[in-house]
C-alpha cells in the first residue's frame, strides 16, 4: 500500500546546498512548514549521522507554523571529483489530538500513516572571482579612508625621503674615497695629529651612516603603509 503524500511543505524541496570552504563547519537550513489544521510530528535522518549534526532533528509543528531545521555539515577533505551520495529524509505522521508521548506516536504508528520526503546533498565551492571580489574588499575600503590630498602628500614624502638617501649615500661614497686618498699619503709613522683627524673621519663616517640607516628604515616603513592603502 502507497504511503500518504507528505503534508509538510519542504523548503528546499530537493536538495540541501552546502557551500565551502569546508574547513569548518558549514550549515544548511531547512524550513519546514505545517498548513495542516493539524499538528504534525517529524523526524530528520540522514545516510550519513556522523557526518552531519541536525538540530532539532526531531518535534511537533503545530498547525499554521512553520520551524527551521540547522544542518550542519562537519569539516572534512573536500575533492571536487567526488559527488556527494548523502542523503537527508524528513518523516512525519499526523499528532492525535490526545498525544501525551511523541516516542510513543511513532512507535504505535502504521506504515500506511507514514508521510516522508526525500533531499539530496550538494556541495559547492566558491567561485575565483568571487574569491577575488572578497580578497580586494579590504583593500578599497583601506584606501576609501585616506582622501586623495593625504595620498599626495604622504607620496612625495616618500619621493623626497628616497631622494635624501640617494644623495647620502653618495656623499657617503665621496667620503671614504677622499679618505682612502688621505690615508695612502700619510706617513708610516702617524703623528698624534694624524691620529686624531684619522678618529674624528670615523667618528664622521660612523655618523653619516646612521643617518643613512635611519632614513632607510623610515622610508621602508612609510612605503610598506603606502603600499597597503593604495593597493
Amino acid at each position: 500500500m502507497a504511503r500518504p503524500e507528505q503534508v509538510l511543505v519542504l523548503e528546499p524541496q530537493h536538495e540541501l546546498k552546502f557551500r565551502g570552504p569546508f574547513t569548518d563547519v558549514v550549515t544548511a537550513t531547512l524550513k519546514l512548514t505545517n498548513p495542516t489544521d493539524r499538528n504534525v510530528c517529524f523526524k530528520v535522518k540522514t545516510t550519513a549521522p556522523r557526518r552531519y549534526c541536525v538540530r532539532p532533528n526531531s518535534g511537533v509543528i503545530d498547525s499554521g507554523t512553520s520551524i527551521n531545521v540547522s544542518v550542519m555539515l562537519q569539516p572534512f577533505d573536500y575533492d571536487p571529483n567526488e559527488k556527494s551520495k548523502h542523503k537527508f529524509m524528513v518523516q512525519s505522521v499526523l499528532a492525535p489530538f490526545d498525544m501525551t508521548d511523541m516516542e510513543g506516536v511513532w512507535k504505535e504508528a502504521k506504515p500506511d500513516e507514514l508521510m516522508d520526503s526525500k533531499l539530496r546533498c550538494a556541495f559547492e565551492m566558491p567561485l575565483e572571482n568571487d574569491k577575488t571580489a572578497e580578497h580586494s574588499a579590504l583593500p578599497k575600503s583601506a584606501s576609501a579612508s585616506l582622501d586623495d590630498g593625504e595620498v599626495k602628500k604622504i607620496m612625495e614624502e616618500c619621493k623626497r625621503l628616497q631622494m635624501e638617501v640617494q644623495r647620502l649615500q653618495e656623499e657617503n661614497k665621496q667620503i671614504r674615497e677622499d679618505d682612502g686618498l688621505r690615508k695612502r699619503k700619510v706617513t708610516s709613522v702617524a703623528s698624534p695629529h694624524s691620529s686624531n683627524t684619522m678618529a674624528m673621519t670615523a667618528m664622521k663616517d660612523e655618523g653619516l651612516s646612521t643617518r643613512v640607516l635611519a632614513f632607510c628604515l623610515l622610508f621602508f616603513v612609510i612605503g610598506a603603509i603606502i603600499g597597503k592603502l593604495v593597493l
